[in-house]
């Protein structure tokens, strides 16, 4: 039988597009004999897209954008909702940038316990944050995912209160010098895909070159 190839997807939370390619990529497993090794990427939105505050009527409250980000924001969360609504999927634009590290970590920890869990995980986390249902920022919240995910969520404060940061840190400087700087990213073969509009391409290579069989 053939060794199932590597996939390294990188998502973050916070990110809109890394919740649309998410069942993209769960389909590649479906499809391919392939393993999806799933890994936070925590993005400086603020570094690129400014950073904003608004209230529950849509209402600015503290900006730091200029007009060109303003329009590349809006056009994101347009063309976010454009695809959104052909999946069934609700995205609603969120009222700040969010600080995903403690939701990443959570990833980390839910991984450790099994793809079920994982893949729970992931589903529960990004449908409730993009309904404006889920504060990933509080770890007793995410404490409350895992464990509705399926994972023994007893060792989740101690990590975070342990190495679970500096294993995050590490994990984004690593990606980083494979050349990851957005998400969804996607690692196939050493070769560097950036967003879900590359999955054809993905896909064309996994059915182009078969895995390895094993020895």
């Amino acid at each position: 039988m053939a060794e199932p190839r590597n996939v390294t997807v990188y998502i973050d939370y916070k990110s809109p597009y890394a919740y649309l390619a998410k069942d993209l990529a769960y389909e590649l497993a479906r499809d391919f004999p392939v393993r999806l090794d799933w890994l936070p990427y925590d993005l400086d939105l603020a570094d690129f897209m400014g950073s904003a505050r608004v209230d529950s009527s849509g209402r600015v409250i503290e900006e730091q954008r200029t007009p060109h980000q303003w329009r590349r924001v809006k056009y994101s969360y347009m063309d976010c909702r454009r695809q959104a609504r052909k999946r069934g999927l609700t995205i609603r634009g969120t009222q700040k940038i969010w600080n995903s590290q403690i939701a990443s970590i959570g990833m980390l920890f839910a991984k450790r316990q099994g793809e079920a869990v994982l893949r729970r995980y992931h589903d529960i986390t990004f449908e409730r944050f993009w309904k404006r249902e889920l504060d990933i920022e509080d770890p007793a919240v995410v404490t409350g995912v895992l464990a509705e995910a399926g994972a023994d969520p007893a060792g989740f404060a101690p990590c975070l209160a342990g190495d679970g940061r500096a294993e995050l840190v590490h994990i984004c400087r690593e990606a980083e010098e494979k050349g990851v700087f957005g998400v969804p990213s996607f690692i196939v073969d050493g070769e560097l895909f950036w967003g879900r509009e590359h999955l054809p391409d993905i896909r064309d290579m996994l059915a182009a070159r078969p895995a390895a069989k094993a020895s």
